[in-house]
C-alpha cells in the first residue's frame, strides 16, 4: 500500500520537502511509517523517533494502524464548541483587530471579554545570554491546526460552561518585531462567570495540542522552536 507523508517544521527542513508518498506492507503501523521514513532519510532518524504522530488529521500513536491512502503527518511537539454562541477559529496571514474580535463574540448578554494576545518577542533569555530575533515565521498543519482550535474550545465549554463567545486565532508566515502572534477571546455575562480562566486555559491547552510552530530568525541564524508536550491518547476527540 501506499501512503502520503507529510512532514512539518524541522522534519521538513531537513529534508528539503514537506510531502512525499511511500511504500509500506499492508499491515503497517505508525511506528513502521517512522522507521520507513529513517530508513530513506537517515538525518531524519533522531527527530523522527521523537515526533508527534497524525493519521487523517487526528493524533495517532505508534500501534495505530495505517492503511491504503492515508495521510500520515509527523511534526514536533506543539510550540469545537457547540450551541448559539459566537465561535472564531481561524488561520491569519495578515493582523488581526483585538476590537474587531472582541465584537464578533460579544452578544447583547455579554458584560465582559477577556483577550489574551501573544507578542513577537524583541529579546529572549536563554541559557544565560539575551537571544535578538529578528523576525518570527509561523507555520501550521491548517486543517488539524483548525479542528484542534475546534477541541479546545469544546473543553473550555465542559469547564466554564458560563462562557459565551470564543475565538482563537492564530498568525501564520512572517512576523516582525511587536506584532501579534495569536489572539484569544472569551466572553461572558460576567467578570467572574470563566471568561479570565478560559482565555489562559485557551492558551495553554493551544500550545499542547494545536500543530503550530515557529522559527525564530536571529543574524546569528535561525532554529525551529519545539515544544516538550507530547500528545495522549486523552488528547484524541
Amino acid at each position: 500500500m501506499r501512503v502520503n507523508v507529510l512532514l512539518f517544521a524541522t522534519l521538513k527542513d531537513i529534508i528539503g520537502q514537506n510531502r512525499l508518498s511511500i511504500t509500506l506492507p499492508d499491515d503497517a503501523t505508525v511506528e513502521e511509517v517512522k522507521h520507513a521514513l529513517a530508513a530513506l532519510y537517515p538525518a531524519l532518524e533522531a527527530h523522527i523517533a521523537v515526533a508527534v504522530a497524525a493519521v487523517n488529521q487526528e493524533y495517532a500513536f505508534a500501534s495505530d494502524a495505517v492503511r491504503d491512502g492515508d495521510e500520515v503527518a509527523f511534526f514536533p511537539p506543539v510550540s469545537g464548541g457547540s450551541g448559539s454562541y459566537p465561535e472564531i477559529f481561524r488561520l491569519a496571514g495578515e493582523p488581526v483587530s483585538a476590537d474587531e474580535l472582541m465584537a464578533a463574540v460579544t452578544i447583547p448578554a455579554t458584560g465582559a471579554v477577556c483577550i489574551f494576545s501573544g507578542m513577537v518577542r524583541g529579546e529572549t533569555a536563554r541559557s544565560g545570554e539575551q537571544l535578538k530575533t529578528e523576525h518570527l515565521e509561523y507555520e501550521a498543519y491548517e486543517p488539524m491546526a483548525l479542528a484542534k482550535m475546534r477541541q479546545v474550545a469544546a473543553e473550555i465549554r465542559e469547564r466554564w460552561p458560563l462562557v459565551q463567545g470564543i475565538a482563537i486565532v492564530q498568525r501564520v508566515g512572517r512576523l516582525e518585531v511587536g506584532q501579534n502572534t495569536i489572539l484569544i477571546a472569551c466572553s461572558s455575562g460576567h467578570r467572574d462567570q470563566g471568561c479570565f480562566e478560559a482565555a489562559r486555559y485557551g492558551i495553554d491547552r493551544l500550545k499542547e495540542i494545536v500543530p503550530v510552530w515557529k522559527k525564530e530568525v536571529r543574524l546569528d541564524g535561525a532554529a525551529w522552536v519545539e515544544g516538550a508536550y507530547h500528545p495522549t491518547p486523552q488528547d484524541r476527540r
